[in-house]
């Protein structure tokens, strides 16, 4: 009865692995292998939830980096026209019209720096300019910073052509915001880099878990009929001892007649 236990136990198992497709179904299978492979999914996931850190922090460069080019394009309208108030044909009246609209501009700025938001968060009023995350299996971080756009930061607060005033107090805030640009474009080419490492040592990863865990079919079809065959055999050989010890007692009773 015990090989015909041991068998059966061992074609069971065979059978949850051809039904599951993987070779490790539990620890008594391979305790060992078993212990290997849930580590290795571990880190997996991890670079999986590490890739998608990045990806979330590469959404925050892109809305900054949307909202600083705006930013951008009213700085050189503003510039446009400080130039052209600078022209001595231009009167009093005229500089006043041209800086209410270069009011408008600035109010323009500062209503995206106080409103660009990402996940409920200002990324461009300088409240807070440095994010930090996670990027990989092993709790590894790295930070990305964002800039303040502010009037005040960009130094163009106090902007008015209709008294004195130097251009270069825009062309400045033009060259803060372009390294601002450049900077975003930077961090965000780094987070690719770092996302195409983490797909790449996720595949390798799994590719390693997939030889510990993932079943060998045609072995395992195999295994499948040789135990069948065992069973078939064990059954068929217990049946013969049931019969022969049967036939022993019946020829025992027959000869205790005699």
């Amino acid at each position: 009865m015990s090989s015909i236990s041991s068998i059966s136990s061992s074609l069971s198992s065979t059978y949850a692995q051809l039904s599951s497709g993987k070779a490790i179904n539990s620890a008594a299978d391979n305790a060992a292998g078993l212990a290997i492979a849930e580590k290795e999914d571990a880190q997996v996931k991890g670079l999986n939830q590490g890739s998608n850190n990045m990806a979330q922090a590469q959404d925050l460069l892109n809305v900054s980096d949307g909202a600083l080019q705006n930013i951008q394009d009213y700085l050189q309208s503003i510039r446009e026209l400080a130039v052209k108030a600078s022209n001595a044909s231009v009167s009093d009246s005229d500089k006043a019209a041209i800086q209410t609209q270069i009011d408008q501009y600035k109010q323009g700025i500062s209503d995206i720096a106080e409103q660009t938001t990402f996940n409920t968060k200002n990324i461009l009023d300088g409240s807070q300019t440095e994010y930090s995350l996670a990027t990989d299996a092993n709790g590894n971080s790295t930070s990305i910073s964002t800039t303040n756009a502010t009037l005040e930061a960009l130094g163009i607060d106090g902007f008015d052509v209709t008294g004195d005033y130097d251009i270069s107090a825009i062309d400045d805030a033009i060259s803060y915001v372009s390294n601002a640009l450049s900077s975003t474009g930077a961090q965000s080419n780094a987070l690719d880099y770092a996302m195409n490492y983490n797909s790449y040592a996720a595949y390798n990863l799994t590719s390693a878990k997939s030889k510990i865990e993932d079943l060998d079919y045609p072995q395992a079809v195999s295994e499948q009929k040789k135990q069948e065959t065992l069973q078939a055999y064990a059954l068929m050989m217990q049946k013969k001892k049931e019969e022969e010890e049967a036939q022993k007692t019946r020829t025992m009773l027959d000869t205790s007649f005699i």
